[in-house]
Protein backbone atom coordinates (compact mmCIF):
# COMPACT_ATOMS: atom_id res chain seq x y z
CA UNK A 1 0.00 0.00 0.00
CA UNK A 2 1.35 3.19 -0.71
CA UNK A 3 2.42 5.47 1.78
CA UNK A 4 0.45 9.46 2.10
CA UNK A 5 2.22 11.73 -0.19
CA UNK A 6 4.93 13.94 1.83
CA UNK A 7 4.83 16.54 -0.52
CA UNK A 8 1.59 19.08 -0.65
CA UNK A 9 -0.71 19.68 -3.64
CA UNK A 10 -1.06 24.03 -3.74
CA UNK A 11 -1.97 26.40 -6.77
CA UNK A 12 0.89 27.11 -9.07
CA UNK A 13 3.36 30.66 -8.38
CA UNK A 14 4.25 32.60 -11.03
CA UNK A 15 7.78 31.82 -10.57
CA UNK A 16 6.79 28.25 -11.39
CA UNK A 17 5.34 28.58 -15.03
CA UNK A 18 8.48 27.95 -16.61
CA UNK A 19 8.95 24.85 -14.86
CA UNK A 20 5.03 24.05 -15.00
CA UNK A 21 5.61 24.13 -18.86
CA UNK A 22 8.59 21.66 -18.79
CA UNK A 23 6.10 19.11 -17.25
CA UNK A 24 3.65 19.71 -19.96
CA UNK A 25 6.21 18.92 -22.20
CA UNK A 26 6.98 15.95 -21.04
CA UNK A 27 3.00 15.20 -20.54
CA UNK A 28 3.11 15.13 -23.89
CA UNK A 29 5.93 13.32 -24.70
CA UNK A 30 4.52 10.72 -22.50
CA UNK A 31 1.40 10.87 -25.06
CA UNK A 32 3.06 10.67 -27.86
CA UNK A 33 2.05 14.22 -29.01
CA UNK A 34 4.94 16.53 -28.45
CA UNK A 35 4.87 17.83 -31.82
CA UNK A 36 1.55 18.97 -31.18
CA UNK A 37 2.68 21.33 -28.61
CA UNK A 38 2.16 24.93 -30.04
CA UNK A 39 2.28 26.44 -26.35
CA UNK A 40 4.88 28.51 -24.56
CA UNK A 41 5.64 28.86 -20.92
CA UNK A 42 4.59 32.79 -21.57
CA UNK A 43 1.21 31.47 -23.00
CA UNK A 44 0.66 29.87 -19.66
CA UNK A 45 2.22 33.25 -17.70
CA UNK A 46 -0.47 35.33 -19.63
CA UNK A 47 -3.44 32.34 -19.20
CA UNK A 48 -2.89 31.65 -15.50
CA UNK A 49 -1.78 35.02 -14.53
CA UNK A 50 -2.75 37.94 -16.77
CA UNK A 51 -4.99 40.08 -16.56
CA UNK A 52 -8.19 38.06 -17.28
CA UNK A 53 -6.77 34.39 -16.03
CA UNK A 54 -9.84 31.92 -17.40
CA UNK A 55 -7.16 28.61 -16.46
CA UNK A 56 -6.04 27.43 -13.23
CA UNK A 57 -3.27 25.24 -12.27
CA UNK A 58 -2.15 23.18 -9.06
CA UNK A 59 1.35 21.57 -8.51
CA UNK A 60 2.20 18.85 -6.30
CA UNK A 61 5.34 20.62 -4.16
CA UNK A 62 7.76 18.08 -2.68
CA UNK A 63 10.11 20.18 -0.68
CA UNK A 64 9.99 22.66 -3.17
CA UNK A 65 10.51 20.55 -6.23
CA UNK A 66 7.29 20.46 -8.42
CA UNK A 67 6.53 16.53 -8.92
CA UNK A 68 2.78 17.08 -10.87
CA UNK A 69 0.28 19.44 -11.69
CA UNK A 70 -3.15 19.73 -12.52
CA UNK A 71 -4.41 22.37 -15.04
CA UNK A 72 -8.32 23.23 -14.95
CA UNK A 73 -10.97 25.33 -15.45
CA UNK A 74 -14.64 26.03 -15.15
CA UNK A 75 -17.39 24.50 -17.19
CA UNK A 76 -20.94 25.18 -16.87
CA UNK A 77 -23.19 21.85 -17.70
CA UNK A 78 -27.07 22.96 -19.57
CA UNK A 79 -28.44 20.04 -17.77
CA UNK A 80 -27.81 20.70 -14.52
CA UNK A 81 -27.61 24.39 -14.68
CA UNK A 82 -24.35 24.76 -12.89
CA UNK A 83 -20.71 24.60 -13.09
CA UNK A 84 -18.07 22.41 -12.91
CA UNK A 85 -14.77 21.73 -13.15
CA UNK A 86 -12.85 20.60 -16.41
CA UNK A 87 -9.76 18.68 -15.83
CA UNK A 88 -7.39 19.63 -18.67
CA UNK A 89 -4.59 18.13 -17.53
CA UNK A 90 -3.33 15.85 -14.51
CA UNK A 91 0.63 15.13 -14.85
CA UNK A 92 2.85 13.06 -11.80
CA UNK A 93 6.21 12.67 -12.81
CA UNK A 94 7.04 8.98 -13.35
CA UNK A 95 9.50 8.74 -10.10
CA UNK A 96 6.68 9.73 -7.81
CA UNK A 97 3.93 7.72 -9.41
CA UNK A 98 2.04 5.29 -7.04
CA UNK A 99 2.56 7.56 -3.96
CA UNK A 100 -0.58 9.30 -3.54
CA UNK A 101 -0.16 12.22 -5.57
CA UNK A 102 -2.24 12.18 -8.36
CA UNK A 103 -5.30 11.16 -5.99
CA UNK A 104 -4.08 14.12 -3.91
CA UNK A 105 -4.62 16.45 -7.15
CA UNK A 106 -7.88 15.30 -7.98
CA UNK A 107 -9.21 15.44 -4.29
CA UNK A 108 -8.08 19.19 -4.23
CA UNK A 109 -10.04 19.57 -7.15
CA UNK A 110 -12.83 17.45 -6.23
CA UNK A 111 -12.89 19.48 -2.63
CA UNK A 112 -12.88 22.98 -4.84
CA UNK A 113 -15.78 21.49 -6.49
CA UNK A 114 -17.85 20.73 -3.43
CA UNK A 115 -16.78 24.18 -1.91
CA UNK A 116 -18.34 25.85 -4.65
CA UNK A 117 -21.38 23.78 -5.19
CA UNK A 118 -20.29 22.18 -8.39
CA UNK A 119 -21.90 18.78 -9.44
CA UNK A 120 -18.87 17.44 -10.91
CA UNK A 121 -15.30 16.78 -11.87
CA UNK A 122 -14.79 15.62 -15.65
CA UNK A 123 -11.60 15.00 -18.03
CA UNK A 124 -10.79 12.66 -20.68
CA UNK A 125 -8.07 9.90 -20.94
CA UNK A 126 -6.52 8.27 -23.80
CA UNK A 127 -8.19 4.85 -24.35
CA UNK A 128 -4.44 3.18 -24.63
CA UNK A 129 -3.42 4.37 -21.22
CA UNK A 130 -4.65 0.90 -19.11
CA UNK A 131 -2.74 2.24 -15.92
CA UNK A 132 -4.40 6.04 -15.82
CA UNK A 133 -8.01 3.74 -16.92
CA UNK A 134 -7.35 1.36 -14.11
CA UNK A 135 -6.56 4.30 -11.29
CA UNK A 136 -9.42 6.33 -12.09
CA UNK A 137 -11.62 3.09 -11.90
CA UNK A 138 -10.26 2.33 -8.44
CA UNK A 139 -11.39 6.15 -7.34
CA UNK A 140 -15.28 5.44 -8.79
CA UNK A 141 -15.13 8.34 -12.13
CA UNK A 142 -17.55 7.37 -14.26
CA UNK A 143 -16.55 6.02 -17.98
CA UNK A 144 -18.45 8.57 -20.40
CA UNK A 145 -18.53 5.30 -23.15
CA UNK A 146 -21.41 6.40 -24.84
CA UNK A 147 -20.09 10.24 -25.76
CA UNK A 148 -17.49 10.60 -28.63
CA UNK A 149 -15.29 13.87 -28.46
CA UNK A 150 -15.45 15.77 -32.00
CA UNK A 151 -13.20 18.72 -32.76
CA UNK A 152 -12.90 21.75 -35.24
CA UNK A 153 -9.44 22.62 -35.41
CA UNK A 154 -7.39 24.76 -38.47
CA UNK A 155 -8.23 24.89 -41.70
CA UNK A 156 -11.87 23.23 -40.92
CA UNK A 157 -12.45 25.42 -37.94
CA UNK A 158 -11.54 28.82 -40.40
CA UNK A 159 -14.33 27.50 -43.00
CA UNK A 160 -16.50 27.45 -39.85
CA UNK A 161 -16.31 30.33 -38.74
CA UNK A 162 -17.45 31.40 -42.36
CA UNK A 163 -20.13 29.51 -42.33
CA UNK A 164 -18.87 27.17 -44.55
CA UNK A 165 -18.41 28.59 -47.88
CA UNK A 166 -19.35 26.44 -50.74
CA UNK A 167 -16.35 26.33 -53.02
CA UNK A 168 -17.12 28.37 -56.55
Amino acid sequence: MPSEPAGIVRGVRLDEVDELFAMICELAEFERSRHDVQSSAEDFRVALFGPDPKVCALVVDQDGVLGGFAVWYVNFSTWSGKHGIYLEDLYVRPHLRSHGYGKALLAELAGICVARGYPRLEWWVLDWNSTAIAFYRRIEALSMDEWTVNRLTGEALLRAAQGWPTAT
